[in-house]
């Protein structure tokens, strides 16, 4: 074949000559014949795309499918943009008002909360089964989720008219003269990631009400079906509502309103109102723990990496002494079993985030010593030797009457590893990184996303790692985190939101560089690359507006605490 009309295209070991030019999904149709539809995107050259790609140059491919973390990320945002499909073809009949418009939110065990703000009772049952019904003849018609580009103003009309208010904030900050847009039927948005060829290969799904809104849930990963009853996360649930409130406050709901107000020379308001309402909340934390004293002996703290959790502990520790309650702090890594008694991962590699890594009778035995008013003896671990330092090194301690004591770790919230302390005696903080700052109405911030570059950053500047390997322990820490710390979540008295509204902008400088340092070859670009496109969003934030007691901070550095 003549090599100016052709492209070498190498998948799973194996070399294919294809026409330059050729469409993904008819090369996978033409590899993969009547299977080719378990493919929902692919990895070329270590960036995600959509099938409707051309080949065009020699290139490395990976398909995708939706059980891949990257396939089930494409299976989501199609879903999405089907919903609000069905969303505008109901309002065309009259059965949802015309001014009505639909916005997403919290991500909800298997799916996303959505609701209208113009419904003021909330959503009526019969509309959300409607939705659905709809959705499902969107599936049977197998339309094709188009991208298209158009000149910059072109699309800011197109906005207006389509009274997509919230996203033409974006383009103020886009200075390519071409945007690109994804259709479905008769409904557009701005093209952020890849989305399926079309609505045929998103066949399973729900709608679930879920006052004042619903949830469009969606298989879990691994999962054929949408699986269980709907999710209650009540706490979580008020936790998202109450940050609703707070950017409303201070009138930041998505990113084209917080460039706007960089821009302006108006964010330094914004950091201060934020970071006033983070302490206000950590003060009102303290006055619960207050309440409750002095029944209250034993405050546990626990949430994902990144999500703050030391800052907190920290900041949390001088409004309990503002009420007059000294904190006294014991470390869980100083109750690690010695190390041939660690449990190991599928892998054969040491599992220290497992619950069966820490000694549970030595540290349930500590804290009621404690608790009673005994002096205690305090281990010390030896990280270097993998074993408790001899008895007569460990630290010894006897609580006082107006002292309590912080446990801060992932554990926190797991009865497990507290099982001897009357339930009266703990009180219970989840603490994490609940982003509620959008892209607009239509596109979230990942939760996981917003504490993944916080962790490079912090990686980068204090502990020696690169993106790359931050990025590529990243699925492993998920998995811990699955495991050890989301299903305990709603065990929590009270759930600390640390995002903050404005932390991608002071976060952007240092994590733009960093993801920059991965080498376009290496595995971990596919994720990289897909940061850089999200941060390439967000104006920069100087970090000199940083309060120095900030969560932030912990990440960025220059805080008032000592790590």
């Amino acid at each position: 074949m003549d090599k100016r009309t052709t492209v070498t295209v190498t998948m799973n070991g194996t070399e294919y000559e294809v026409p330059r030019g050729q469409h993904l999904d008819e090369f996978f149709r033409n590899v993969f014949e009547s299977d080719y539809r378990r493919y929902i995107a692919a990895i070329v050259n270590c960036r995600l795309y959509g099938l409707a790609y051309p080949l065009r140059g020699n290139l490395k491919i990976r398909p995708v499918t939706v059980q891949d973390r990257f396939g089930h990320g494409v299976y989501r945002r199609s879903a999405g943009l089907m919903l609000l499909e069905a969303f505008r073809r109901l309002q065309e009949r009259g059965t949802i008002p015309a001014h009505a418009h639909i916005v997403v939110g919290q991500s909800l065990g298997d799916g996303y909360f959505y609701h209208v703000p113009e419904f003021d009772t909330g959503m009526h049952k019969e509309t959300i089964t409607a939705l659905e019904e709809e959705m499902h003849r969107i599936v049977a018609e197998d339309l094709p989720f188009e991208i298209m580009s158009y000149h910059v103003d072109e699309v800011r009309q197109m906005l207006e008219e389509s009274g997509q208010h919230d996203k033409i904030g974006l383009l103020r900050t886009h200075w390519e003269p071409q945007v690109r847009i994804v259709s479905c039927g008769g409904t557009f948005d701005l093209f952020h990631e890849p989305f399926a060829p079309s609505t045929g290969y998103i066949t399973k799904f729900r709608l679930s009400a879920y006052w004042p809104g619903m949830i469009l849930r969606l298989p879990a990963r691994g999962a054929a079906e949408v699986q269980g009853p709907t999710p209650q996360m009540k706490k979580l649930f008020q936790t998202y509502m109450e940050t609703r409130r707070w950017n409303e406050m201070v009138g930041v709901e998505n990113l084209g309103q917080l460039n706007s107000a960089v821009l302006k020379r108006q964010v330094r308001e914004i950091i201060q109102i934020s970071e006033g309402l983070h302490e206000k909340k950590i003060a009102a934390i303290a006055d619960m723990v207050a309440q409750r004293r002095p029944e209250v002996k034993l405050v546990l703290i626990a949430g994902p990496s990144s999500s703050g959790k030391t800052t907190f502990s920290k900041r949390l520790a001088i409004q309990l002494m503002v009420n007059g309650i000294r904190p006294v702090t014991v470390s869980v890594d100083d109750f690690f079993v010695d190390r041939e008694h660690t449990p190991r991962d599928e892998n054969g590699n040491y599992d220290f985030e497992s619950i069966e890594a820490i000694d549970l009778a030595l540290f349930n035995e500590v804290l009621v010593s404690l608790m009673d008013g005994k002096e205690t003896a305090i281990p010390r671990f030896d990280f270097k030797l993998g074993r408790k330092r001899p008895k007569d090194e460990w630290q010894r301690l006897r609580l006082a009457e107006d002292e309590v004591i912080i446990v801060e770790g992932i554990h926190g919230l797991n009865d497990r590893l507290t099982a001897d302390i009357n339930a009266v005696r703990k009180f219970k903080i989840y603490v994490s990184a609940l982003t509620q700052l959008c892209i607009d109405d239509h596109n979230r911030i990942y939760t996981s996303d917003t504490r993944l570059i916080r962790r490079i950053v912090r990686d980068r500047n204090f502990r020696g790692y690169s993106a790359a390997e931050t990025i590529k322990r990243w699925p492993s820490v998920r998995r811990g985190e699955m495991r050890n710390i989301f299903p305990f979540q709603e065990e929590a008295d009270v759930m600390f939101n640390s995002a903050l509204v404005y932390e991608a902008g002071a976060l952007k400088t240092v994590a733009e560089r960093a993801l920059l340092e991965v080498e376009p070859d290496d595995d971990a670009f596919v994720e990289a690359y897909r940061l850089l496109r999200f941060l390439r969003l967000v104006m920069p934030i100087s970090k000199q507006n940083v309060p120095p007691n900030s969560i932030i901070r912990e990440f960025i550095g220059q805080s008032i605490f000592k790590y």
